[in-house]
């Protein structure tokens, strides 16, 4: 429920049917448990998967744990990336400077679409 998951997560949500369209899914993973992801997609009506990764095994397997610095302080933590695969299964690009308001433009521009 922070700001810039917030942000990320409705512009995809606005965007979804003509991310659908062109071919891609959406998959939103997170820390959270169930019930809060629950929450999150009601409050925003998210029409993709969220899945809870309480025990961090994808997010450690993707590589995007790990130490994270706000405001002076250090504290480990999801580095928000985003992973385009193909539908042949293999990564088509990794997205690190993650722009949360206009992320499917992104998307879409990092791609050449």
């Amino acid at each position: 429920m922070t700001p810039g998951c917030t942000a990320e997560a409705c512009n995809l949500g606005e965007n979804y049917s003509d991310l659908q369209k062109r071919g891609f899914e959406v998959i939103g993973v997170s820390a959270d448990d169930e019930s809060r992801h629950q929450k999150f997609i009601e409050k925003y009506s998210l029409p993709y998967t969220l899945l809870a990764d309480t025990e961090l095994e994808i997010i450690k397997a993707f590589g995007v744990w790990g130490l994270k610095k706000f405001m002076g302080k250090e504290y480990d933590g999801i580095h928000r990336t985003t992973f385009v695969i193909g539908t042949d299964g293999n990564l088509e690009k990794v997205i690190t400077k993650v722009n949360t308001k206009n992320h499917t433009a992104q998307i879409l521009e990092e791609l050449g679409e």
